[in-house]
């Protein structure tokens, strides 16, 4: 999933739906798409630009946003301040994949954004899944703050604990001297790690020009 994915806005508060734009546009590996204010407008942009996530609130100026959801032929989201448990329920039955009821602060957006982008990932890394694999792309779906809390295995808890003692990033080779297993499994755990979103990844070039990858703790 090299390229970024296109998130379509639906709101008629054109002041709203260019804040939201912009909480979009400052979620790495996301692009918003020009605004649209309609359920009509919603389904023209969706057929236009095939967008990956369609943000869209309840109250639209020609029908319900729900209503909608089904003909999308994209993921969607619901915005909007109803905070009824009708329309809630609802909008999980027409197919929508999260709820956020408005007003709300950029970060929750971007958490909401950030485990959908993890969904992806674990959704397109193997065309056969299994009921593991299904699972746990659903599981990044929920905020961080109540994803099901999963065992980690001894040697994955030394791996966090190897970072958190560094302070600075480590290359799979360090982790694997400091916790004393085989760069290949150390190099695992840092992948389901990173894939889990407790570790962030990024790239230091040496003096030959190859990239080295490193790890942190996130946050």
């Amino acid at each position: 999933m090299s390229e970024s994915l296109r998130v379509l806005i639906v709101d008629d508060d054109f002041r709203v739906a260019r804040l939201h734009a912009e909480y979009v546009g400052g979620a790495p590996g996301f692009v918003a798409l020009d605004p649209v204010g309609s359920a009509a407008a919603a389904l023209d942009a969706a057929r236009a630009f095939r967008p990956d996530l369609v943000l869209i609130d309840v109250y639209l100026p020609d029908g319900n946003g729900l209503d909608v959801l089904p003909d999308l032929e994209a993921d969607s989201m619901v915005l909007s301040a109803a905070s009824d448990a009708a329309t809630v329920s609802r909008a999980y039955r027409r197919g929508a994949i999260g709820y956020l009821i408005k007003p709300f602060a950029e970060r929750l957006l971007q958490e909401r954004l950030r485990g959908y982008s993890r969904y992806r990932r674990v959704l397109e890394s193997t065309p056969d899944l299994t009921q593991d694999t299904v699972d746990r792309a659903r599981r990044h779906l929920l905020p961080a703050s109540v994803q099901p809390t999963a065992s980690r295995s001894l040697t994955e808890g030394a791996v966090v604990d190897a970072l958190v003692a560094a302070g600075a990033p480590l290359t799979a080779l360090d982790i694997a001297t400091a916790v004393g297993i085989s760069r290949a499994t150390a190099q695992r755990h840092l992948s389901a790690l990173v894939e889990e979103g407790a570790v962030e990844m990024g790239l230091r070039y040496g003096t030959t020009g190859r990239p080295e990858h490193r790890y942190s703790v996130r946050g």
